[in-house]
């Protein structure tokens, strides 16, 4: 069963609460701290910023009112359609292109990467990680910087692992099942998802059903497959904190580097 079909379109109901706007300042300051210089002219390559797992492009958006020349990246069509409504709403002149964050292409370099809403943690086969750092480190400048943030075993063990989660909005609603292997890491929710629609005689809720599944990872295996691909592991700390990253953490932002 495909992730993110029918639930695309309700996606941004449900996300509503995630705090957008605090992601795209703190990946602009990773940006400024670690990444190249912003270039003067228009169109450089030093200014652009490719978003992976950019999903309806939200955070896209965002950053593209920042001024950066952004391209998204996501596998889901669904999700993309959303985005391209969003770019078309907005009048921002954002490419957003089809592909595989494990295995994309760019027609030239970016001088920045970034990845937030753990997109990293749907690469859940042994050798993702390492495919999508390869993939970074072809497609940055030298000295470009990937900011990206994950969900830890923690989290998926401890907090939200075998647990039913469940919201009504009024006009769309979900049940979300989820089920963790302390094995694997893997954890697999079973989503189900109601939305209103008119049945004529009556209000009637169409039922959609997804499965996901999400990978736990430690900072040391993302920095592993990062050496391994050929970049520099720069900063990591507590996303939603913004403290130094512990034990307790439950989703890290870190930032690794194309070395010059």
């Amino acid at each position: 069963m495909d992730s993110y079909t029918s639930f695309s379109y309700v996606y941004d109901t449900f996300m509503d609460q995630e705090p957008y706007d605090e992601w795209a300042d703190r990946v602009c300051d990773y940006l400024e701290k670690y990444g190249l210089p912003r270039s003067e002219k228009s169109g450089s390559e030093e200014n652009i910023v490719v978003d992976l797992g950019c999903g309806t492009g939200k955070l896209t958006q965002i950053m593209a009112d920042k001024g950066f020349d952004m391209i998204g990246v996501d596998l889901s069509p669904d999700m993309l359609s959303i985005a391209q409504e969003r770019k078309i709403e907005s009048g921002r002149d954002i490419l957003y292109t089809l592909q595989d964050m494990r295995d994309f292409e760019l027609y030239g370099a970016a001088g920045a990467m970034i990845s937030v809403g753990d997109s990293v943690n749907y690469l859940i086969g042994d050798g993702d990680l390492e495919d999508m750092f390869r993939c970074v480190y072809r497609g940055l400048l030298p000295g470009g910087v990937f900011v990206f943030d994950f969900k830890t075993i923690h989290l998926y063990r401890d907090v939200i692992g075998d647990r039913t989660i469940a919201e009504d909005r009024g006009d769309c609603a979900f049940i979300w099942d989820n089920y963790y292997d302390p094995e694997t890491c893997i954890n697999e929710y079973d989503l189900a998802v109601f939305v209103q629609e008119d049945g004529g005689d009556g209000t009637i809720y169409r039922r959609f059903d997804e499965v996901h599944q999400q990978r736990g990872y430690t900072p040391e295996q993302l920095r592993e497959a990062a050496e391994k691909a050929g970049l520099e592991w720069t900063a990591m700390q507590d996303a939603d904190t913004a403290r130094e990253a512990d034990e307790q953490t439950e989703r890290v932002m870190a930032a690794v580097r194309r070395p010059l």
